[in-house]
């Protein structure tokens, strides 16, 4: 009974250990914390560079978003008033039509001064002044086409070079599915896509032309910049046309080939070999 009694206060009466993580915080930890270990220089001027890189990259992507903002309405603008342009020529062709047949009349349209050229005929038993001219026209390749200025020096290159070209006077349609589907720009003799109107600004921004409605415009209007803005674009390379040419590919339009002038039916061929 005793011994019982004495296990039974021993038991009750001995003090509990701590654990010994207990004792070392009271103690004091001796482990440094973030604000205690002093950050090397080359550590911090590199986070001050990388810190000052990033708010000059920011301002300037907002400056350049900003710019874009504005270089959008001006386009935008520019646009609209091309196609008012554009319909309003279209609506003076048809009152003068009108106006001619109230008189008993004729409407005569004005002359074409534009033309598409496509080169159709290869290099086979060509002269050399033959061969000179189609390098002065930059059609160095079967299915090449240029936009052509028309005047007397010109039209006189082209019945040079009649047995190896078919040409005509494209429309507006015609001439903005080139540009946009196979329009390429040629920057430092490179030749690049116009996948963005900074492009065309870049070479052409001095003459006025910031984008490719401005270059559609130089182009069909035969503006006062249409040597630049035509050398500017590459020689379209085109395919070979939905159907393929007709039989006689090598003799003239009007005889049934497809070589020479054949005006506005030059269209058809073009939206076959788009």
């Amino acid at each position: 009974m005793n011994l019982t009694f004495s296990l039974l206060l021993t038991t009750t009466t001995t003090p509990p250990v701590k654990p010994i993580l207990t004792i070392s915080t009271m103690a004091g930890s001796t482990v440094p914390t973030k604000n205690d270990i002093a950050v090397p220089e080359s550590i911090l001027k590199k986070q001050k560079a990388s810190a000052k890189a990033n708010e000059s990259r920011a301002a300037d992507l907002k400056k350049k978003r900003e710019a874009n903002k504005k270089k959008r309405a001006v386009i935008s603008e520019r646009a609209q008033k091309y196609t008012a342009e554009y319909r309003k020529a279209e609506r003076d062709v048809v009152e003068a039509k009108r106006k001619a047949k109230q008189n008993d009349s004729f409407y005569v349209p004005a002359e074409p001064k534009l033309a598409f050229v496509v080169r159709i005929k290869g290099m086979n038993k060509i002269d050399p002044k033959k061969r000179k001219t189609l390098q002065l026209l930059r059609l160095l390749q079967i299915n090449n086409g240029v936009f052509v200025k028309l005047t007397k020096a010109t039209s006189e290159m082209l019945k040079i070079v009649e047995p190896f070209v078919a040409y005509g006077y494209p429309n507006l349609k015609t001439v903005r599915e080139l540009v946009y589907k196979r329009g390429y720009g040629k920057v430092n003799k490179q030749r690049l896509p116009l996948s963005e109107n900074e492009v065309i600004e870049q070479n052409l921004g001095q003459f006025g032309i910031v984008c490719i409605e401005d270059l559609i415009h130089e182009i069909y209007t035969v503006g006062p910049n249409f040597k630049q803005a035509s050398n500017f674009l590459w020689p379209f390379k085109l395919s070979n046309p939905t159907g393929g040419f007709r039989p006689r590919k090598f003799k003239h339009f009007i005889e049934g080939g497809d070589l020479g002038n054949r005006e506005h039916f030059i269209n058809q061929l073009v939206r076959q070999m788009n």
